[in-house]
């Protein structure tokens, strides 16, 4: 990959990925397919399907922007890694996404601390075809440069955390997955629905912001939205009151439940499951 900008822009180089790049693209690919079926959510599957990213290989990030830009004005960026939180923000606010150009290696298929090419094509970008999901990640990004002036970026990566890497969705048909996070990962597509142990909480704002997570984990909590149109509202508001709001309130562990919250139940194939009541105290 050529060396980065100063805004950390780089070429992507689709030539010189080898075949084995390709290959464990294909691996990765071929398996959240059959993972994800009744899983992800109808708006991540049609952006899939209208980007045309598929398990041939690694796709190229030119031919993906043309296409996305077209749908909702957004485009790739390629960048070599994680950037500098201001450098994010101000693509977000831009409608530019920053993607990593790398893919993992063979002995990481399960397990990658770092976002690589998988995850920010396969579990990102599919969602930016969607209107209103891509007008709240533009948002998101305008919130972010304000809450950097602000001194609580803390309070809103927590909001990007739990909505778009780690975001649950209520369809008729039940609960479905539309984080990145989990759209990328083999084994928490399957824990985030089935497995017993993960609170499912439905999104509440001041909730989300104070609640803390790890990374090195699944999830224990997941917060789930009613519709897009919700999530989208969230970032309306002015955040500086919230942030001063919550300021004085104390963190709230990952793995607890507030006194009278309602709680989704694990997933259950052929049975559309709501909320129920469940009290535990912090």
């Amino acid at each position: 990959m050529s060396k980065a900008r100063t805004d950390y822009a780089i070429e992507q180089d689709w030539s010189a990925y080898t075949e084995d790049e390709h290959a464990i693209w294909r691996l990765l690919f071929e398996r959240q397919q059959r993972l994800l079926v009744g899983r992800a959510c109808q708006e991540y599957l049609d952006g899939l399907q209208g980007l045309g990213v598929a398990a041939g290989g690694i796709p190229d990030f030119r031919r993906l922007s043309d296409i996305l830009d077209r749908a909702t004005g957004w485009r790739i960026v390629a960048v070599p890694g994680l950037v500098p939180d201001d450098v994010f923000f101000a693509y977000l606010a831009a409608r530019r996404f920053p993607s990593t150009c790398f893919i993992r290696r063979r002995d990481q298929l399960d397990y990658l601390q770092e976002p690589d090419v998988f995850h920010d094509i396969y579990g990102h970008v599919p969602m930016l075809m969607n209107p209103i999901f891509a007008d709240y990640m533009q948002a998101y990004g305008e919130g972010g440069l304000k809450a950097l002036r602000l001194g609580h970026l803390p309070r809103l990566a927590r909001l990007y955390w739990y909505t778009v890497e780690f975001g649950l969705i209520a369809t008729p048909e039940g609960l479905r997955i539309y984080g990145s996070g989990i759209l990328s990962s083999a084994g928490e597509s399957i824990y985030c629905l089935d497995d017993p142990r993960p609170h499912r909480l439905g999104f509440d704002l001041r909730r989300v912001m104070r609640t803390q997570h790890h990374i090195d984990r699944y999830q224990e909590s997941y917060f789930v939205i009613d519709d897009f149109q919700q999530l989208f509202a969230a970032t309306r508001p002015d955040f500086a009151p919230i942030y001063r709001e919550i300021a004085i309130l104390p963190e709230i562990p990952a793995e607890a439940i507030l006194p009278g919250e309602r709680e989704y139940a694990a997933f259950q194939p052929h049975k559309k499951e709501g909320p129920r009541n469940r009290t535990a105290r912090v």
